[in-house]
C-alpha cells in the first residue's frame, strides 16, 4: 500500500477533497479506537478491586438518596450516590455492592478518564489550549456524566445482581456507562478543543 508522511495516499486523496469530513472520520474513530482501550480498564477496575477491598466494604451501605423502589419483583434502594449491599440466597454478603463496588466504579472510572484526557487532548484532537482550564471542565463534565450514569445503573442493577453473576453484570455496568459517556463526552471534547486551535502553527 502506497504511503506518504501523512498516511495512505488514498485517504490523503480524500482528505484533499473532502477535507472537514475527514477531518470528524479521523477524530471518531480515533477517539472510539480510545474510549475502547479505557472502557477495558474500567472493566478490570469493576470486576477485580471490588474482591481487593473485601466483604467488609461490600457490606458497608453508602447511598443518597435513598428511594426505596420494587421492579420486577425485586426490592432495592435507589440512589444517585453509592450502590446496594447484595445478598446472595442464604443472605450472605456478595462481592460486588455496597461501598466497595461504589469505590471500585469511581477508582476506575477516574483511572479511565487520566488515561483518556491526555490521549484525546494530544492525538485526537491535537489541541493546544490551556490545560488546565480543559482539565478543569473535563473533571466536571466526568462528575456530571458519572451521577447520570449511576443513577441509571441503579435502577437496573439490582434487578440484573438477582438473576446473573457480577461478571456479566460488570460487562453490562462498562458497556452502558463507556457507551454513555463516549457520546457526551465526544461532544464535549469538540466544545473544550476549539477548531481554531488547529490554524496555529
Amino acid at each position: 500500500m502506497t504511503t506518504s508522511a501523512s498516511g495512505p495516499v488514498w485517504w490523503q486523496n480524500f482528505a484533499d477533497r473532502h477535507p472537514k469530513l475527514a477531518k470528524w472520520l479521523y477524530q471518531i474513530a480515533s477517539f472510539f479506537v480510545f474510549s475502547m482501550g479505557v472502557t477495558i480498564v474500567q472493566y478490570l477496575f469493576f470486576t477485580f478491586l471490588p474482591g481487593v477491598l473485601g466483604p467488609e466494604l461490600a457490606a458497608a451501605e453508602f447511598m443518597w438518596p435513598q428511594l426505596p423502589l420494587r421492579l420486577f419483583g425485586v426490592e432495592f434502594t435507589w440512589s444517585l450516590l453509592g450502590y446496594n449491599v447484595l445478598y446472595d440466597a442464604a443472605g450472605r454478603v456478595m462481592i460486588g455492592g455496597g461501598l466497595g463496588y461504589f469505590i471500585s466504579y469511581e477508582v476506575g472510572s477516574f483511572v479511565a478518564q487520566c488515561i483518556n484526557f491526555p490521549l484525546q487532548r494530544n492525538i485526537t484532537f491535537k489541541s493546544h489550549g490551556n490545560p488546565a482550564w480543559q482539565a478543569l471542565w473535563y473533571f466536571i463534565a466526568w462528575v456530571v456524566i458519572s451521577l447520570i450514569c449511576n443513577g441509571f445503573n441503579n435502577l437496573w442493577m439490582p434487578i440484573a445482581a438477582a438473576f446473573v453473576p457480577p461478571a456479566v453484570y460488570n460487562i453490562l455496568v462498562t458497556v452502558i456507562t463507556g457507551g454513555v459517556s463516549m457520546v457526551i463526552f465526544f461532544f464535549v471534547f469538540k466544545i473544550i478543543f476549539p477548531e481554531q486551535e488547529h490554524k496555529q502553527g
